[in-house]
């Protein structure tokens, strides 16, 4: 829904703010607030020469996937997790950056301080997006929630220089459906009164639970808009697509969720992956694949005050056979050496030979960086984490390259994607806005 292009004519002019002009906004507590093309518009704050220029952030070879692409970049139908093959061929013109993940977490947690200087009950979905509910703001700051909005955006761009997109609405869901139809820059409010007014005239698509195959059955059927969902007597849609999914797409159709914004929403796991350029049976190439994954994955550790007790890898063959080995250590870490260690044993005592596609390490069951058991227990690891701390300062400062494990350097690329070691709180691609 991010593309106002695919809805009704006159829905976005109608419920999207116009600079201090916008619709009832009593009661849209609810916000959603999504940086635009959050990863290339920081690199293009910070090399203001890719300014007016296609920007492509993601994997620098061919078999590789966009993470990121700026406005301009979709002008020529780039778009996220598009292979990086694909980009190059619709914009050969195009600026190519691999990722500097390190940067990004750090812009992202002065954006979610922002956030969190309005109101304490802030959910962050990912780096860069988040619900917030102002409710308890409204009076302290003397301000509506449309108010609170503008003001989220004008601090983002001072503080960080990078624009956002925001929702304002009764519920999650609408909230999260008005930010991605009001990019880039711009505000939506829902008003409370007219719900239904801004949902029915949407695609089925539209609604949260719904992918590709389900829009065309549904579609097969007649039902092609959210309001002609809404329209169908609960039976018949339960016999259409089953009980449980009927019974969610019916309530969201009338404009019901009752979801509230959970401030104490942990990740679950953080981990990278890489694709290789070709398949490889190299050992020792999959073992300095190992250590960049356990070196970027104990970073974002470090850089989120987290620590994790199991360790596990993930391979994919040639044949796209895929397997996950993992371990469970004494005491959490947040250690790149004892991370790439597990990661090197389970690789070596646990994994077949063969031509590998795919290589990736994940660590898990992660608890706060001060946890008690961990401070009694780690004191051998001591000296490689305040290394390490002073190596991710480093790279902070003066980039990703300035500092490099021995084994990796003079070493050339062997992978061309560079997946985000991204938070996962175990949910699919499918999580409710």
């Amino acid at each position: 829904m991010g593309r106002s292009a695919n809805l009704p004519r006159g829905l976005v002019d109608r419920f999207r703010a116009r600079g201090d002009v916008w619709p009832d906004d009593t009661g849209c507590t609810m916000l959603h607030v999504d940086m635009d093309a959050f990863y290339a518009s920081v690199e293009i704050r910070d090399r203001p020469e890719l300014a007016r220029k296609p920007v492509v952030v993601g994997g620098t070879a061919n078999r590789g996937v966009v993470a990121s692409a700026n406005y301009i970049a979709r002008e020529f139908g780039v778009r996220s997790a598009m292979p990086t093959s694909h980009a190059r061929r619709l914009a050969p013109h195009a600026v190519f950056v691999s990722p500097n993940f390190t940067r990004y977490q750090e812009v992202s947690r002065g954006v979610m301080a922002i956030f969190r200087d309005i109101t304490p009950l802030v959910e962050p979905l990912s780096l860069d997006e988040a619900f917030l509910d102002v409710s308890g703001a409204l009076k302290r700051m003397r301000r509506t929630p449309a108010q609170i909005a503008n003001l989220i955006r004008e601090q983002v761009e001072q503080a960080h220089g990078i624009t956002c997109s925001v929702g304002a609405a009764p519920t999650k869901f609408l909230a999260k459906l008005a930010s991605g139809m009001c990019k880039p820059d711009g505000l939506m409010v829902v008003p409370r009164d007219e719900v239904l007014s801004f949902l029915h005239p949407l695609p089925v698509s539209a609604l949260w639970g719904v992918g590709q195959r389900t829009a065309e059955h549904l579609d097969r059927v007649g039902l092609e808009t959210v309001a002609d969902v809404a329209a169908t007597p609960l039976p018949r849609l339960r016999r259409l697509i089953g009980v449980a999914l009927a019974e969610h797409l019916h309530a969201l159709a009338q404009g019901h969720d009752d979801r509230p914004v959970v401030p104490s929403t942990r990740e679950k796991s953080i981990g990278a992956e890489e694709t290789f350029e070709v398949d490889h049976f190299d050992r020792e190439l999959l073992r300095r694949e190992l250590l960049r994954l356990s070196e970027r994955s104990a970073a974002t550790l470090r850089a989120r005050g987290l620590r994790g007790r199991t360790v596990s890898i993930k391979v994919r063959f040639s044949d796209f056979t895929t397997i996950t080995r993992s371990k469970t250590l004494r005491v959490a870490t947040d250690v790149t050496q004892e991370v790439y260690k597990t990661a090197s044993t389970l690789l070596d005592e646990q994994v077949p030979p063969g031509a590998v596609r795919l290589i990736g390490v994940r660590i898990e069951q992660l608890v706060e960086g001060d946890d008690g058991e961990q401070l009694m227990f780690d004191a051998p690891e001591r000296g490689w984490r305040e290394a390490e701390q002073a190596a991710d300062q480093a790279r902070s400062r003066f980039g990703t390259a300035a500092i490099r494990p021995a084994s990796l350097l003079n070493q050339g690329p062997v992978r061309s994607g560079l997946n985000e070691p991204k938070p996962d709180r175990g949910d699919s691609a499918s999580r409710p806005p």
